[in-house]
């Protein structure tokens, strides 16, 4: 459409060539650049819409093209409009082509986006059920039917914001969903509920920074589409895990649909003391495989977005989504490296926990822990100072890479959850138990990794809460209405009896001890630990180890009734491992001598104070072991702490331990025990103490006063 044939309204909106970049819709005061990418289209068109974001009032081709970029500038547009683009191109599925200028497009770099996918064939294009399949071609209009990108100038509301930088070894991580977290949160107006303004409001801070929360990892926040099925099934996409838009924040989320209540949020976390870390899903996007709709990228560019295969009809599925982003091609590489900068300079985040991590380090020979993703991330200036985490695996070939990043990447460690809860149901022995506690350092121990390279849990969102974990020995998942088929068989959980819920006070006794020493454990251990909200307060998901689809109580926390004596308990966890700086050391523990006093940093002791032997490590029935722990060796002198901790984890009946000998002027002083969690600091006098059944305790060295 020429300017001549625009609407009235328009025709003063003169045109210019405009910019190839930044990529996206930048408003600079009098007016708007649009630039997009697309290597193979063969025109683009910018679509424009009315106030009400679904009336099209204009198309304008993009008729510069710099390289593979195409833009227009547009004068007298403001921040508010809605746009979207039209790409033409050939329509060959068998070749990578999927254009189809019938379907309106979202602008990969969009700052904000406005309304939601409503399913109707007319967003697929090709036509659903012909013989032919996804290779016809379907001329329907999908606008009425997608969302709009929105023209946005996110500059200047996070100013005066102050960044906490809490260092890795002071890191005290906490896993939330906006909604989950909110939705009944004591304290809250209905328009703070399930919204970014609610998850950084007094009541939430609060609670947070009582408990002594440092990090904040949010689940996904960049815009995502519920899936078909679950629509279908009356569910929504609960989690996120189904991005569109890797610039937007999710909108559900926002109350009057501005961006800047996202910046404030963060504002509000930062005023705290506590960074916020999201969870990306760069992996792949909502568009599914060859049989999924066209809303984006595949419209824009197939071939180039994606990971494609089988001539370019099919795509990878690294994923187990349907499709696999195409990191590998330069320009997708820029939108990721684009997104995450302004992720970090704009809205003011942390830190990023990247989901099914090995994707983004694949190359074509598989995964390279030095491939340009990797690569790119570590050597850029903004990004190299903020937090970065790895989900270590994928669905692909060789996708399992834990301990294979390269620093400064913290990871996931599955091996922690699945050894830590094994121990304790008593299918592992101390072997398995010691290597968690020190930080899994034959996983991480090499390249100058850190000892907080792990990151620690025993629950996260995709796995039974910490609750159910001691309260079902099966998953209930019959609410996601696929025949409890879904979530993880192996959940390594123990009911102590019954399944479910009971009034059997032996049986919640037993359950609440079996709680602490899964907590205790975790704040005991080296590396970073992880806490899933909801934990401290023994929230209960009813069984259901994949609430993926649950936007309603079962996948919400549950405020109500909280287990305050638990709470209690997490809160004196979390300041003992403030307090004691040889439970949160940069370096690994080897039982080598220290510099200092050549004293080794580590000691492992058998209950009768004897150092085991192989054979003791070797019997899977030795479920008792006792650790004396000072700073590393390798510590520098001006970080070495006096700081001496006795250890004892004990999954078997009572029995004496033996406490190592104390210099003159000191005794050991009982500081936490998970059977009797009440108990204040008691101070032991004889060279044993009694290991209570199925415990754990701390004892600290302590000078006679």
């Amino acid at each position: 459409m020429t300017l001549a044939l625009l609407p009235q309204k328009l025709r003063n909106h003169a045109l210019a060539a405009g910019r190839p970049h930044p990529l996206g819709a930048t408003f600079d005061g009098f007016g708007v650049n649009f630039a997009v990418f697309s290597e193979h289209a063969e025109r683009i068109e910018l679509c424009l819409f009315a106030e009400d974001t679904r009336t099209e009032v204009a198309r304008i081709p993009l008729l510069e093209r710099d390289g593979d970029v195409w833009h227009v500038y547009v004068h007298g547009i403001v921040p508010g409009a809605a746009y979207g683009f039209r790409a033409y191109g050939p329509y060959k599925p068998e070749e990578g082509h999927r254009f189809n200028h019938h379907k309106l497009l979202l602008d990969p770099y969009a700052k904000q986006i406005s309304g939601s996918v409503q399913w109707n064939d007319a967003v697929m294009g090709y036509k659903v059920g012909a013989p032919h399949e996804d290779l016809t071609f379907d001329m329907r209009d999908s606008a009425p039917y997608v969302p709009r990108s929105i023209v946005a100038d996110p500059m200047g509301f996070g100013r005066g914001d102050r960044r906490p930088n809490v260092s890795n070894s002071d890191t005290v991580l906490y896993e939330a969903h906006v909604k989950g977290m909110t939705a009944q949160f004591p304290g809250l107006s209905d328009e703070q509920r399930g919204r970014y303004t609610g998850l950084s409001s007094p009541p939430v801070l609060d609670h947070l920074t009582k408990l002594g929360i440092t990090s904040v990892q949010l689940m996904p926040v960049h815009t995502f589409v519920d899936d078909e099925f679950l629509i279908d099934a009356g569910l929504t996409n609960y989690w996120g895990y189904n991005s569109i838009g890797f610039f937007a924040p999710e909108p559900r989320y926002m109350r009057n649909g501005d961006i800047s209540e996202f910046q404030q949020m963060v504002k509000g976390f930062h005023s705290a003391g506590i960074e916020v870390i999201l969870d990306v899903v760069y992996n792949h996007t909502a568009e599914g495989n060859h049989f999924g709709p066209t809303l984006s990228f595949k419209g824009l560019d197939n071939k180039s977005y994606y990971r494609l295969n089988t001539g370019g009809r099919y795509y990878d599925n690294d994923t187990g989504t349907g499709n696999t982003l195409n990191v590998a091609h330069p320009m997708v590489l820029r939108m990721v490296m684009d997104s995450l900068r302004y992720w970090v300079e704009v809205m003011h985040v942390d830190g990023f926990r990247f989901d099914l991590a090995t994707v983004l380090g694949r190359e074509a020979e598989g995964f390279n822990r030095n491939g340009g993703f990797l690569d790119s991330l570590r050597q850029d200036p903004v990004l190299a100072n903020v937090k970065l985490i790895a989900e270590p695996w994928d669905m692909g070939p060789g996708g399992y890479q834990l301990g294979a990043w390269p620093h400064p990447f913290l990871e996931y460690n599955d091996k922690y959850r699945d050894g830590v809860r094994k121990f304790w149901k008593g299918d592992a022995n101390v072997a398995e138990l010691s290597k968690r506690v020190l930080g899994s350092a034959n996983q991480f121990d090499h390249s100058g990794r850190a000892a907080t390279s792990s990151v620690n849990f025993v629950t996260v969102h995709d796995g039974m809460v910490l609750h159910d974990l001691v309260s079902f020995n099966q998953k209930h998942n019959d609410a996601n209405g696929e025949g409890n088929r879904d979530g993880k068989e192996d959940n390594y959980s123990d009911n102590m009896g019954v399944e479910g819920p009971t009034d059997d006070t032996t049986i919640t006794a037993m359950r609440a001890q079996r709680k602490r020493n899964f907590l205790a454990t975790l704040f005991l251990s080296q590396g970073t630990p992880m806490l899933l909200s909801g934990d401290e307060i023994g929230n209960s998901q009813q069984g259901n180890n994949n609430t993926f689809g649950q936007d309603n109580p079962i996948g919400w926390i549950n405020w109500d009734n909280p287990d305050k004596d638990l709470l209690a308990f997490v809160k004196r966890l979390i300041g003992l491992r403030k307090q004691h700086p040889v439970l949160r050391q940069k370096r690994f523990l080897h039982s080598r001598p220290r510099n200092r006093d050549g004293i080794p940093d580590l000691f492992w002791r058998m209950p009768n104070g004897e150092r085991p032997t192989t054979a003791n490590w070797l019997d899977e029935n030795l479920r008792t072991i006792c650790v004396e722990v000072r700073t590393s060796s390798d510590t520098p002198a001006y970080e070495a702490s006096d700081d001496v901790l006795f250890l004892v984890f004990n999954n078997a009946a009572a029995c004496d331990v033996a406490l190592p000998p104390n210099p003159p002027g000191c005794v050991w002083e009982q500081i936490l025990n998970t059977a009797t969690p009440d108990d204040g600091p008691l101070c032991v006098t004889g060279p044993t103490a009694q290991a209570n059944a199925n415990a754990v305790q701390v004892f600290a060295r302590t000078p006679i006063t």
